[in-house]
């Protein structure tokens, strides 16, 4: 007859071992959070913007789509949504709930858009993600043939002695070419009356004309009807020389010292304030790296711009500077979007 103590022993042993076992296995796991976050994207990425096809905002976005969709493993669509100077396409990223709309866009509806129209309806600072400046370029100081002066110094001191008997063009009130000549008459005593069209070729055509005197055009408008020698090339908006303009100087130095002059139009991508900064971060790193490929800097480049790729704080520093340079500029001009 078996002993009874020792039955008992047995039978603690197996209880005890079977215990372990099915402690052991939790133990093994590791320990995971209760709501780990997702891959993303996890489906296709849209790439608002808020100008036409064709477009220097819609090309650079383009150039840009094909690569990313190649890093993220997903496609990237660009849509067009058009209108108000770009601020229905920034306002539409503002306002997406999908966890997959970006947007790109010109600096204007980023810096100058609330204070050209208090209407405007998102807040930069509170309804965006910024992701990374894509590319900049400077405005080129344009002048008619029928103007005297051939290079800047002379032209600053002839249009300065004319008083208000010139004139020059931009692509519309609180344009960054409307915009960059009422910082450069602040700066110098120009008077030039403003004069408005609804976009740079027709101010090119004036330019030829000789309908008007000055504009700060942009390179790809101006370059080849200066090459052509319709038109007059003086200098260059932003303070460091630009590679394809190498033969025109910067503004700046000509203005004397104190006289701050440093204006681009750049083109940046950015989300709606609910991305999350890791997700803003990755399309930051992607979006360098693509930037640094030779074709896509020489695509850029034959674009008129110069890639540059950035950190999304460093975006969010070049909206809050150019907010408040171009905020002095419109308070002083009363200028308003139409």
């Amino acid at each position: 007859m078996p002993d009874p103590m020792v039955s008992l022993l047995r039978r603690r042993r197996l209880l005890q071992g079977a215990l372990a076992a099915s402690v052991a296995p939790a133990l093994a796991l590791p320990s995971l959070p209760a709501h780990a976050a997702a891959p993303w994207p996890q489906k296709a990425v849209r790439l608002v913007v808020g100008f036409p096809p064709g477009s220097s905002p819609d090309a650079l976005a383009r150039t840009v789509a094909d690569p990313l969709a190649q890093a993220l493993g997903q496609p990237v669509i660009v849509e067009n949504k058009v209108g108000a100077a770009g601020t229905i396409g920034v306002n539409a990223v503002a306002k997406a709930t999908d966890g997959h709309t970006i947007g790109l866009t010109g600096n204007g509806p980023l810096t100058t858009a609330k204070a050209l129209n208090p209407a405007t309806p998102y807040d930069v600072a509170h309804d965006l993600r910024p992701v990374s400046l894509v590319a900049s370029s400077p405005f080129v100081l344009t002048g008619s043939m029928g103007m005297p002066a051939t290079d800047l110094r002379g032209l600053l001191a002839y249009a300065k002695a004319q008083g208000d008997r010139l004139s020059y063009g931009s692509v519309g009130p609180g344009s960054g070419s409307h915009l960059a000549m009422e910082l450069l008459k602040a700066l110098t005593g120009l008077q030039a009356v403003h004069v408005p069209f609804p976009g740079f070729p027709q101010v090119a055509t004036a330019l030829m004309g000789q309908q008007i005197e000055l504009s700060f055009m942009i390179p790809s408008i101006a370059a080849p009807q200066a090459k052509s020698g319709r038109l007059r090339l003086y200098g260059v908006s932003t303070a460091t020389p630009f590679a394809a303009f190498a033969q025109v100087p910067p503004i700046q130095p000509a203005l004397g010292a104190g006289k701050a002059f440093d204006v681009a139009s750049w083109n940046a991508i950015f989300g709606p304030a609910s991305m999350p900064q890791p997700v803003a971060q990755r399309l930051s790193d992607e979006i360098a790296r693509i930037l640094k490929a030779p074709d896509t800097r020489q695509r850029l480049f034959d674009q008129g711009w110069q890639a540059i790729g950035s950190a999304p704080d460093a975006l969010a520093r070049k909206i809050a500077e150019d907010t408040a340079m171009w905020g002095d500029v419109i308070k002083r001009t009363g200028a308003r979007s139409e």
